[in-house]
Parts: C-alpha cells; structure tokens; sequence
C-alpha cells in the first residue's frame, strides 16, 4: 500500500474529521469567550477595582527611551523588554471561563444521559424447532 493511499484513510477516518471540526469551533468560541471577558467582564470588574485596566499592567524589565509613553503598546513599539503579568490575568481569567463554561456543559450532557432510561435487555431468541425436539426426545429418555 502506499504512501498516499495511507494517508488517504487516514485522512478520511472520522475521528480526524471530527477533530478538525471540533478544533474549528473551538477556535470560534475561544474569541467569544475572549471578547466575553474583554469587552463585558473586564470593563465591570474594571469598574470595581477603580477603572482598573489588566491589559495595560506590566513591569518594564528595561530603561526606556525618553519621551516614550508609559503604555505596553508604546514600551513594545520601542523595544523596551517588558513582563506583560495584565495580559497574563486576562488570558487567565478567560480560560476560567471557558473551562466552567465547557464544564456546565459537560455536565448537561452527563446528566441527560443519565435521564435517559437503558433499554431493556432484548429477550434471548427462541432455539431452532430442531433444538426442540432433541430436547424434547432427551427428556422422554430420561423418564
């Protein structure tokens, strides 16, 4: 078998077609989730904490140049070597998240399986007619 023949079943099995999906959706509900947390979580838990914005925190590892404004854009575009830990705590706070949400629904889905009843166990099938009367015929000698 050759090569491309291979990876012709290997690249048509289901598991690898269902793994690219998933990987698909995942990646799509990953910028959901991502702009959940940046665009309505962070703002309110901003507006707790004092207008605080995660993504702007870090701690300059280098001497900045002159005039170069105290943001992380600004820091980055100057080469400044900085320790981004805000965006750390947003992409931290996104994968909790995420990993509650994919908990709730693994446990929908556990739950469903649960309520749905196990089918009942098929009834063993009747013996051939030729069975039954060796059977029959093994009885009457016993008598």
């Amino acid at each position: 078998m050759g090569m491309m023949q291979e990876f012709k079943e290997f690249a048509v099995k289901g598991n690898v077609i269902d793994l690219a999906v998933g990987v698909i959706i995942g990646g799509a509900f990953g910028k959901i989730v991502g702009s959940l947390v940046d665009d309505v979580i962070m703002p309110v838990v901003g507006l707790v904490f004092g207008k605080l914005d995660f993504s702007n925190l870090f701690l300059v590892l280098g001497t900045a140049p002159e005039g170069t404004a105290r943001t992380l854009a600004a820091m980055k575009q100057a080469g400044v070597p900085v320790l981004a830990y805000g965006s750390f705590i947003t992409v931290a706070i996104n994968f909790l998240i995420l990993a509650f949400i994919i908990f709730l629904m693994i446990k929908q889905v556990n739950r469903l399986k649960r309520e749905t009843p196990p089918a009942p166990p098929a009834a063993p099938a009747a013996p051939p007619e030729d069975i039954v009367l060796l059977r029959e015929i093994r009885d009457s000698l016993k008598k």
